[in-house]
């Protein structure tokens, strides 16, 4: 487990660590989906769908193009639509994080 170090302000969460995501790369902690039951059935955690929305809590800078740095679209706080295997999960604590890169995000909600 990493050591615990100061948050940081670009985060709206309460992790022990500093989350700065490199180039184009975006923090997005996914929502929870709820429990799907059919009738007197549960659908156990191994067999249900990855979610594929969440809120983005963390940007890069952005990538290089031909000696510029190119913006993202996204910003923190945002709600996005994300490819359901294009993700890289990771803990924080007893938050379950995915980063992405950018040109995997399919659009913004609301």
């Amino acid at each position: 487990m990493p050591p615990a170090l100061k948050a940081s302000p670009a985060l709206k969460a309460k992790p022990t660590i500093a989350l700065h995501p490199l180039e184009d790369r975006v923090v997005i902690r996914a929502f929870d989906e709820p429990a799907p039951r059919h009738g007197r059935l549960h659908i156990p955690d191994s067999a249900r769908e990855k979610p594929t929305q969440g809120e983005v809590i963390a940007v890069g800078p952005g990538r290089f193009e031909q000696g510029a740095r190119v913006p993202l679209d996204v910003g923190i706080g945002e709600v996005v639509l994300y490819g359901k295997y294009s993700a890289t999960p990771f803990q924080v604590g007893t938050d379950e994080l995915l980063i992405v890169k950018a040109s995997d995000i399919l659009a913004r909600i609301g």
